[in-house]
């Protein structure tokens, strides 16, 4: 077996073990079931369901809850963060869905043109919708997904373009936006356009009971759908760290490793002895990625093999104790390194992955 599998048992075993727990306060609580419920009780009064899910778990990320929902229509499939994805398997998976007699959109919540274009694909298909035989007609698009696949992000952008290309005046509302899961608490509606009058509602994350797949376990939490503490964010990290070795991502970074460690200018010099141990500045990042560049392609061992894997990812905790300055005797350096990747990861900064692969015909 290799370690990416033996990391995905442990990390979905723990994460069911909790999920068994009915009185769990990090899983199916009572707050999600009353969502759950007022979602399901409005599905059949709005005009369109937007499906949100992450681009880089197309089908682990999935919404249970609308899972007899057939494809038509009314349901739309979004996959949002399309920027952290492979772009190859992102277009795969467009494909895949529109073979599937799905309607369906990549879009990056955060980038104006696509959220320009997504819009414009929405009041196209609001124009396709049955007449109700009356004037200044109102439609309701409502967007459910898990918890941490960006609806709110999505709601947000889609109400400040919508609202400005309506040359509409007022303060513009917000949705809740934040990277933990589960922060949106309550059904809300903004306005995205008009003439007509176009709300899209935005609702808490939900998941069902319960989820009997490992993979699709340890695919939620690696993405950030699941609280890091319901696993571990060691585990997490190593879980990354080997797909990451596996992959052709680190090959990008070889310029780095030629350019020499101490190729810097003046200015950068300067953010160093300000920035210290702010992991998120781009000298930081460029010495990681030249890091963990030079310790794989270091290592010419079988990485199937579950103990060289673990091997070369041990040594890649200690290149990167170094690389976000951790002092040698930093106490717990092992789970600040691992927090410290997981952002990284999650924010793109260290490569493009798509976790679940295209079904085979």
């Amino acid at each position: 077996m290799t370690l990416t599998a033996s990391l995905v048992q442990k990390i979905g075993n723990a994460i069911k073990e909790v999920a068994r727990n009915k009185g769990s306060t990090w899983w199916y609580t009572p707050h999600m079931a009353a969502a759950s419920r007022a979602i399901a009780e409005r599905i059949p009064l709005v005009d369109l369901v937007l499906e949100v899910r992450d681009a880089r778990i197309p089908l682990s990320s999935k919404c249970e809850l609308i899972k007899n929902l057939s494809p038509s229509s009314r349901r739309i499939i979004i996959l949002n963060k399309t920027d952290l994805a492979n772009h190859i398997q992102l277009k795969e998976w467009l494909k895949y869905f529109e073979q599937q007699k799905c309607l369906v959109f990549g879009v990056n919540s955060h980038n104006k043109d696509k959220i320009k274009e997504l819009l414009n694909f929405l009041r196209a298909r609001v124009r396709e919708l049955p007449k109700t035989g009356h004037g200044g007609q109102t439609i309701t698009l409502m967007l459910v997904g898990i918890p941490n696949v960006g609806k709110s992000a999505l709601a947000n952008s889609l109400h400040q373009i919508g609202r400005i290309s309506a040359a509409e005046k007022g303060r513009l509302k917000h949705a809740i936006v934040s990277p933990d899961p589960g922060e949106t608490k309550n059904i809300s509606g903004l306005k995205i356009a008009s003439h007509p009058s176009i709300y899209v509602l935005d609702t808490p994350g939900v998941f069902p009971t319960e989820i009997l797949n490992a993979e699709v376990c340890s695919n939620l939490a690696l993405t950030g759908a699941i609280r890091d503490c319901l696993v571990g964010e060691v585990e997490l990290a190593e879980y990354f760290l080997s797909i990451f070795n596996l992959s052709d991502e680190y090959k990008k970074w070889a310029k780095l490793s030629l350019s020499g460690a101490d190729d810097s200018s003046e200015l950068e010099r300067r953010q160093k002895r300000q920035y210290l141990t702010d992991h998120t500045q781009d000298f930081i990042v460029n010495k990681v990625r030249r890091m963990l560049f030079e310790v794989v392609s270091s290592f010419n061992c079988n990485l199937e093999d579950e103990e060289i894997m673990l091997q070369l990812i041990k040594a890649e905790f200690a290149v990167l104790r170094d690389a976000f300055n951790l002092p040698p005797d930093s106490d717990d350096y092992v789970r600040k390194v691992a927090a410290k990747l997981l952002n990284l990861y999650r924010t793109g900064r260290l490569g493009h992955y798509t976790l679940d692969l295209v079904p085979s015909k």
